[in-house]
C-alpha cells in the first residue's frame, strides 16, 4: 500500500513539473500559461517529491525507502512522459 501510493505522489508531482513547461502547456492547455501559474505547478511538483520522500522514508527507513523511492520516481517518470506522448498523438489527429 506504502508503494502504491509514493507511486500516486510521484505521478501527480511528475504531471506537475510538466505542466509547468510551455511546450507541454501549449500540447496540453492550448496555451502558455502565466508565469505564476506555470512556477506554481512547479513548486507544487517538487513539493509532491518530497512528500513522497518523506512518506516513504518514514514507512521503510533510510536504506529501503531511498531504493523504493528511486523505483517509483523512475517508473512516475516514465508514466507521465508516456500519457504526454499518447495525448500528442491523439490530439494531432
Amino acid at each position: 500500500m506504502t508503494g502504491l501510493l509514493t507511486l500516486a505522489f510521484c505521478v501527480m508531482a511528475f504531471a506537475f513539473l510538466a505542466f509547468s513547461m510551455d511546450r507541454h502547456q501549449q500540447n496540453v492547455f492550448g496555451r502558455e500559461l502565466r508565469a505564476g501559474q506555470s512556477r506554481g505547478f512547479r513548486i507544487a511538483g517538487w513539493c509532491g517529491l518530497v512528500l513522497a520522500l518523506r512518506f516513504i522514508v518514514g514507512n521503510q527507513g533510510w536504506a529501503l525507502g531511498l531504493v523504493a523511492y528511486s523505483g517509483c520516481t523512475s517508473l512516475a517518470a516514465g508514466l507521465v512522459f508516456g500519457g504526454l506522448i499518447v495525448h500528442e498523438r491523439f490530439s494531432a489527429t
